[in-house]
């Protein structure tokens, strides 16, 4: 595989990333009570000396009583926590990398699996966490405006933290995905409607509060999916005009970066057309964007938690979709939680060292 154009700079606004491969959010749960473990800082400093271009922390919380599910989830909030990820972001830097945290509220969640459940009920649009299972309460309006606010603090720290960007968690069915899903947000005011557009306007204020704390030098991500865990076939913008009214407002409040969350990057989003959602989201707001899903390994993430073990695959689609043009930068995931080497085998053309994925990579850190 002739690898060469992944290993172009890229550079915007804060970032200045040395190849266009970033480390994919991904959960793992080993934060007790929120805090990141010095454990946690080797594991993502290995990926940034790794020569990984750009690090998205998985999922981290705001200060919300119920943003969370699980207690060893970390939090983005509150004296301990920050000082973890102080402790995380320094190590990256000294070992040469770019680092953002990705900013979350779960929204309405199922009880986790251990018993433990946060201080307050879940809360989302309209209690529902998919159609028909409601496990939470509908937002006040207070509620939305101190979760807003709790947005907006989060990227502040980030960037005294000295972060190198931020990413908005917006896919996948947790908060703001509730709010854009017309089969969770089902509420009547401002913050529902019939319409896409309209069910986007709690995410527009989110994005815009964050541009208002960061400034406009601060490079901005949001991630966003079609599918839902509850439906892999959902789309919430079911054509190329539906999705120009769904995403334009977003570039136009401040999102720099769109990352397009797919199970598998080469499926066509749209009939006619072999563009996938990253390349719909360029060809449409005109940003860039990375694309994500199965990249480099056989099978996907979801099936992983199956005990589904996935083999390396090749890169040569990717590749072609990317030297086009289609997208910016390449998310990968389970190869690099099981192989902080990954991008170093790939720039040196060493694929008979590739790993591939067991479901037992999830339960500790490499």
């Amino acid at each position: 595989m002739k690898t060469d154009s992944l290993f172009s700079p890229f550079q915007l606004k804060s970032l200045n990333l040395k190849n266009r491969i970033v480390m994919a959010p991904m959960t793992r749960s080993f934060s007790p009570d929120g805090v990141p473990t010095d454990d946690v800082a080797v594991y993502y400093t290995k990926r940034a000396a790794g020569e990984v271009g750009l690090i998205l922390s998985e999922g981290t919380v705001i200060d919300r009583p119920a943003s969370s599910n699980d207690r060893n989830i970390p939090h983005f909030y509150g004296e301990k926590a920050l000082a973890g990820w102080q402790n995380v972001i320094n190590n990256v830097h000294s070992a040469g990398g770019s680092m953002g945290p990705q900013i979350w509220h779960m929204g309405v969640m199922d009880n986790h699996y251990s018993g433990w459940l946060p201080d307050a009920p879940f809360e989302g649009p309209s209690g529902l966490n998919r159609p028909g299972s409601e496990n939470g309460q509908a937002m006040t309006d207070s509620d939305i405006a101190d979760t807003i606010t709790a947005f907006g603090k989060a990227a502040y720290h980030a960037k005294q933290l000295g972060f190198d960007c931020i990413e908005i968690h917006g896919a996948h069915g947790y908060l703001i995905d509730q709010f854009f899903w017309e089969k969770t947000n089902l509420r009547s005011d401002v913050y529902g409607g019939r319409s896409l557009p309209e069910r986007s306007r709690f995410a527009l204020e989110v994005i815009k509060e964050i541009r208002r704390q960061v400034g406009d030098d601060f490079a901005l991500i949001i991630r966003l999916s079609q599918w839902k865990p509850a439906d892999y076939n959902n789309k919430l913008a079911q054509t190329p005009q539906e999705m120009e009214a769904w995403l334009n407002p977003m570039a136009e409040a401040g999102v720099d970066i769109f990352h397009c969350s797919q199970r598998r990057f080469w499926e066509p989003e749209f009939e006619g057309s072999d563009l996938n959602f990253a390349g719909w989201a360029k060809k449409i707001t005109g940003k860039p964007t990375i694309t994500v899903g199965s990249v480099g390994l056989t099978g996907e993430f979801l099936a992983a938690f199956q005990g589904e073990s996935s083999q390396p695959s090749s890169l040569d689609e990717l590749l072609r979709r990317f030297d086009r043009g289609d997208f910016d930068l390449v998310a990968v995931g389970r190869p690099l939680l099981a192989d902080p080497e990954w991008v170093q085998k790939i720039r040196d053309n060493r694929t008979g060292e590739l790993k591939g994925f067991r479901k037992e990579a999830l339960a500790e850190l490499i």
